[in-house]
């Protein structure tokens, strides 16, 4: 299974290194990033593989959203299915 793992958030140091730490403990792997910074707001969308994940899509989630209120960013997870039949034209 993919998914899109969205970050938004004041930028600040450490961003990029906590959610890459965190999918790697999780055995997520990255297989494309995409991050931009805009004005002070730091974007990034990544498209993971949780094939050999340590946890279900939940239990992943859940990781990531309290990943998110340490660094003071939204971070959020959809399945790749689902996200992308919700961007279809």
């Amino acid at each position: 299974m993919r998914g899109v793992v969205t970050v938004i958030g004041k930028d600040k140091v450490g961003i990029v290194a906590g959610v890459s730490q965190k999918l790697a403990e999780q055995k997520i792997n990255i297989l494309d990033v995409s991050q931009t910074i805009m004005g002070d707001y730091f974007t990034m969308m990544m498209l993971v593989d949780l094939t050999n994940a340590a946890e279900d899509f939940e239990g992943a989630r859940e990781q990531l959203h309290e990943l998110g209120k340490t660094l003071g960013v939204k971070i959020s997870i959809q399945n790749q299915e689902i996200f992308d039949t919700m961007h279809k034209l």
